[in-house]
Parts: structure tokens; C-alpha cells; sequence
């Protein structure tokens, strides 16, 4: 007979190496490249040491004159504040007294839980990999009823909970709800619950994954982003902070060639990745097949394809903004995390609760974590592509 107990210790024994493994390698090609370590994690901040410029003790002299002044390393402390990082599934009662007396019955409700959760920690973790961690993932402009008309939605799907969020004052117009319903042609999105008042949302209102707001990953658009600071130090102070940036309607290969040029004589960086939106995938294809160039195609980690440009891997994503090419040096990268996913256990180990008040159990994965780029000025991002 399968009870409670019996499945407490399937989650804990039998699935939750298999989530960790699928949420750490399979998330995306560029995930699948970062280093994840627990190293420089102090209590509840990520404190480290990042050195910039180089060592200063070097120069030449007479044969019996002073020897060069010595100067270290120059380093600057980055501080981060660690996510934290929730997923849970959720078991009715009746669904599991209906399956106790068989075992194959109870797997599969199980395993089509583990799926769904899956399923939804990949598609939020490449979503906040291309994030600056304000957990936005759309701004609004108007609505009718439940119907939010929004400026992109390539970062919402159906099922997705959601607040919206006054832009200026931050205070809740509508919080926890679940989208129903995607238009993605007229970008619009409809959410469960009682009516939204017409003209309660305004123009430039912020959509975020519920309760998520300000809390998630420095990604991506942190990096590239014009904030007066990044992991705690002034950019304006740190213009090793700043990465190369170009605007170019049209991509080349001298475009591209260009920036990893300036990478390596400025920074000596060496590109290893490419990663931009679908679009500007297609773009560069194109101008490949014009140009009568071979599109070579190489095998990633994890299972992924690419094209290839002179060897560096160009993926698509489908988080990534419209219009932008991201050229990286993934060693820079580094998820620093306090543990690996672990269950949320209660005082007697158990990580199956019951919700108090209600027939159902619950339990919750968690992660503490936060990526950080040690070398800014060794990436390179190109906008303002036309995509095709």
C-alpha cells in the first residue's frame, strides 16, 4: 500500500537528484555552460573578490638601479543578496487515497507533478537568465476587464501567476493571478478571477511572476543594462563594469568580429558563446546563405545544436530581447549558490505537508542562489538588429 511516508522518500531518494540534474544541465544551452559553486557565499550575501586591470609591480631598469615599485592586484568586492529560489507541487487527498492500493498509479501521479514542476522551473529559470532581476516580465498599458493589453509576451504562458503592479507607486492593483489565456499576435493576456475595473491599468504598469518583484536573478539584462550600479559598486567609478555595446541594423560577420576584437584587446576576453533572439538567428543565416557562406552546424553540452561562427556556438533563445546579440565569455560566469536544490523540510524531516484548513499536501524545492559576472568589461552585446 502507498502512503504518505512511502512517498516522502521517493521525493527525497528517487527524484530529486533527477530534478537537480534536469534543472542544472538542461535548463538552456547557456545555462548548461555556467559554473555553479558554492564558494564566496557568506550567510545570506554572496561576498567576492574580483580583480580588474592587472598587477602593476612590472617594469625595466638599470643593470645595479631600483627595482620596479611593487602594486597588487587591484581588486573590487561584489555583494549580492541571495535568492531564493521556490518550486512546489501540490497532491490532492482524494487523489492519493484513490491510488494507495496501487503502486503504478501512484508513480505516475508523482511523476506528472515532477514533470509540470520541471516544466515550469525551466521555462522561469531562462526567463530570469535574461532578466535584471526585477522579476518584470511584461509592462501593461491598458485594460478591459480581466484582458491586459501588454508590450511583449514572450515571457508569459498560460498557467503563469501573476501581480500587477502600479508603476510609480509600486502598490498592487491585482495580485495572484493566473493567466488563462495568451494573444500573442494583438499581445494580450487574460487573467483568472473577479473583474479588473476598466482603466485600472496604466500605461507602463508592471506584470511579475507572483511576489516575485525585485527578488530574482541578477541576469543578462542587469550586465548590459544603464544602472548607476551593479553588485554594489558604481558603474560611473568602475567603468570595467560597462561592456562593449554597438548598435547596428545590420549583423556581419565583421560586425560580430568587431566585438570580439574589442573583447580580447581590451579585456582579454575570449568569446566562447554567442546567444541572441530567434530573429536575429535567422538574420545571420540569411546573410550566410548570401554571402554563399557554409553554415556549420556543432554539438553543445547537453544535447543542444548550434551554428557555428568561427568555432563560438550562436543559439537562439527565446527569452532573449528582439533585436540583440549577447557575445560572452561564459568562464566569467558564476552561480553562486548556498546548496544545490534541496526539499523543504519540516521539524520531522518530512518534506510532504498538509495545507493547513485544506484536503491537499504540498512540497517545495528551494535554491539559494545568484549569478554573477565576474568580468563585465570582458562581454559584448550588439542591438538593434533587424530581425528577420
Amino acid at each position: 500500500m502507498v502512503t504518505l511516508a512511502s512517498a516522502d522518500n521517493a521525493l527525497k531518494t528517487l527524484y530529486l537528484g533527477v530534478v537537480a540534474e534536469q534543472l542544472n544541465t538542461s535548463v538552456n544551452p547557456l545555462f548548461a555552460k555556467i559554473n555553479q559553486t558554492t564558494s564566496d557565499v557568506w550567510g545570506k550575501e554572496i561576498r567576492k573578490l574580483a580583480p580588474f586591470g592587472i598587477n602593476g609591480g612590472i617594469g625595466a631598469g638599470t643593470e645595479d638601479g631600483a627595482l620596479p615599485k611593487s602594486a597588487s592586484n587591484n581588486y573590487a568586492q561584489f555583494v549580492l543578496t541571495l535568492k531564493n529560489l521556490y518550486g512546489t507541487i501540490e497532491l490532492s487527498d482524494k487523489a492519493i487515497r484513490a491510488s494507495e492500493n496501487n503502486a503504478g498509479a501512484f508513480v505516475n501521479l508523482l511523476e506528472a507533478e515532477m514533470e509540470g514542476l520541471l516544466k515550469a522551473s525551466k521555462y522561469n529559470f531562462g526567463r530570469m537568465l535574461f532578466g535584471d532581476g526585477s522579476g518584470v516580465i511584461a509592462k501593461a498599458s491598458s485594460n478591459t476587464g480581466n484582458v491586459i493589453t501588454v508590450d511583449a509576451v514572450n515571457n508569459v504562458i498560460e498557467g503563469m501567476v501573476v501581480d500587477v503592479l502600479n508603476s510609480a507607486t509600486k502598490s498592487p492593483v491585482a495580485l495572484a493571478r493566473r493567466i488563462v489565456d495568451v494573444d500573442r499576435v494583438n499581445k494580450k493576456i487574460t487573467v483568472d478571477g473577479t473583474s479588473i475595473a476598466s482603466s485600472s491599468v496604466s500605461e507602463g504598469d508592471l506584470i511579475t511572476v507572483q511576489g516575485s518583484y525585485g527578488k530574482e536573478l541578477t541576469g543578462l539584462a542587469a550586465i548590459f543594462g544603464d544602472s548607476e550600479t551593479l553588485y554594489g559598486l558604481s558603474r560611473a567609478s568602475n567603468k570595467w563594469l560597462t561592456p562593449y555595446s554597438k548598435t547596428s541594423s545590420t549583423l556581419t560577420d565583421v560586425t560580430i568580429q568587431s566585438a570580439i576584437d574589442s573583447l580580447e584587446e581590451v579585456a582579454g576576453s575570449t568569446a566562447d558563446f554567442i546567444v541572441c533572439s530567434s530573429g536575429v538567428k535567422r538574420a545571420y543565416q540569411d546573410y550566410l546563405i548570401t554571402n554563399r557562406s557554409n553554415i556549420d552546424v556543432m554539438n553543445l553540452q547537453g544535447g543542444y545544436k548550434a551554428i557555428s561562427y568561427n568555432g563560438i556556438p550562436v543559439v537562439s533563445d527565446r527569452f532573449a530581447p528582439r533585436g540583440t546579440m549577447y557575445i560572452l565569455n561564459t568562464s566569467d560566469f558564476h552561480l553562486h549558490q548556498l546548496c544545490d536544490w534541496r526539499w523543504l523540510e519540516g521539524d520531522d524531516g518530512r518534506v510532504i505537508k498538509q495545507i493547513a484548513g485544506k484536503p491537499l499536501y504540498t512540497a517545495t524545492l528551494v535554491k539559494y542562489a545568484d549569478l554573477i559576472c565576474d568580468r563585465p568589461i570582458g562581454q559584448a552585446v550588439i542591438k538593434g538588429i533587424s530581425e528577420m
